[in-house]
């Protein structure tokens, strides 16, 4: 991992039809940019992972966690925020949360 970024962005959820809800943060702007150009070294290089996505370590407050950011067409890219993530940072949806990623 060589690059590093920080981003701010209100935390939101997203339901599935089965009843499920995932919680979010959307990489745009500056940080969606160096994320969409480290994306093309990769297709490039050809060590992209599925669905375009890039592994990621991500810091939020106090907690570290590693998991991967999806492109998407409307909203840049996209951060899975795990239950145990916002549990341990108090977080909720709609909360401004400030995200600290290397790639």
């Amino acid at each position: 991992m060589s690059e590093q970024v920080t981003h701010t962005a209100p935390l939101w959820r997203w339901s599935g039809n089965s009843g499920g809800s995932w919680h979010f943060l959307t990489i745009d702007g500056a940080a969606g940019e160096a994320l969409s150009g480290t994306a093309l070294m990769r297709r490039m290089e050809r060590t992209i992972g599925g669905f375009g996505s890039l592994k990621v370590s991500a810091t939020i407050g106090e907690t570290a966690f590693s998991t991967s950011v999806f492109p998407s067409k409307a909203e840049g890219w996209i951060l899975p925020v795990k239950a145990s993530v916002r549990k341990a940072e108090g977080l909720a949806e709609g909360d401004a949360v400030t995200v600290d990623l290397a790639f």
